[in-house]
């Protein structure tokens, strides 16, 4: 797979869907007329995607493009999108590339705005995973963000979190697990994972930046909570694990600094978009 973004990649997007050319347009007996074709939502969406996609159509389909909003932008059920201007055999060659491009990432844009509105009254933050489709990391993170979310680590190289693998390599010494961590790479951020409140009470007696509750109801969210609090720590505090739309509020209501949610990006919807000719 060639990695997003690049030339090639964007001339790949383009010919998968049209190897050997459209056989149906070519097969009828119209004129090739210039025509005039809209983008348009239809549902409100957080627009991503487009700001790369338009700007990367191939040159050959000699495309005239207006676009009327920009990634992060709110979308709203009827806008138009964009306006393109050309050969309507090359309208119909770029439709579905494009409309499968800007509907995955919008979204995960709009799942992401979905889950962040639900908090936005608190102090709380919705960040993403890394379960996200190989190689397409990087726009699908973008995409978070254009939707208002932040993300989590990029990868393993940039940051660590230590959670139940690793610590069963120390007999759940955390103390331990955690120094390594720490002197091995003082500059980098560490997250370490809890799995009940004893992990709790031992992680935060330790220099780690963050702590992960992991699969905890909202009772044990609030336990560990007062727990952090009766000991005077400063650890930031994520919760993790069956993050749903109906949840979120009252997680992040108990006080939180963050939420995790891998449905924001292997679990979102497609956009629903449609591009429409003007005959």
């Amino acid at each position: 797979m060639i990695s997003p973004l690049s030339e090639s990649f964007w001339k790949e997007l383009f010919s998968e869907d049209a190897p050997l050319g459209d056989k149906t347009s070519d097969a009828l007996k119209v004129p090739d007329f210039k025509r005039t074709a809209k983008v348009i939502a239809r549902e409100d969406i957080s627009l991503s995607g487009a700001d790369q996609i338009f700007s990367s159509l191939p040159a050959d389909l000699d495309l005239d493009v207006t676009v009327f909003f920009k990634d992060g932008d709110r979308v709203y059920e009827g806008q138009c999108i964009a306006l393109m201007e050309g050969h309507w055999k090359s309208l119909m060659i770029v439709e579905r590339p494009l409309l499968n491009w800007i509907g995955h990432l919008s979204g995960i844009a709009s799942h992401a705005w979905r889950f962040s509105d639900q908090v936005k009254k608190t102090k709380c933050k919705i960040l993403d995973t890394r379960k996200t489709t190989p190689l397409y990391r990087d726009v699908e993170k973008k995409a978070v963000r254009d939707g208002q979310a932040l993300n989590h680590r990029t990868n393993l190289s940039t940051a660590m979190m230590l959670k139940e693998n690793h610590l069963s390599l120390y007999d759940f010494n955390f103390k331990k697990a955690i120094s390594d961590c720490l002197e091995a790479n003082p500059d980098l951020h560490l997250t370490v994972e809890a799995s009940n409140t004893a992990h709790v009470e031992l992680i935060i007696k330790t220099k780690a930046h963050r702590i992960m509750l992991d699969n905890f109801d909202n009772q044990q969210i609030r336990e560990a909570l007062e727990l952090i609090k009766t000991k005077k720590s400063s650890i930031e505090v994520e919760a993790s694990g069956n993050m749903t739309l109906d949840r979120v509020k009252s997680v992040a209501e108990l006080g939180v600094d963050f939420i995790s949610v891998g449905a924001i990006t292997h679990s979102a919807p497609h956009a629903d978009l449609s591009q429409l000719m003007d005959f």
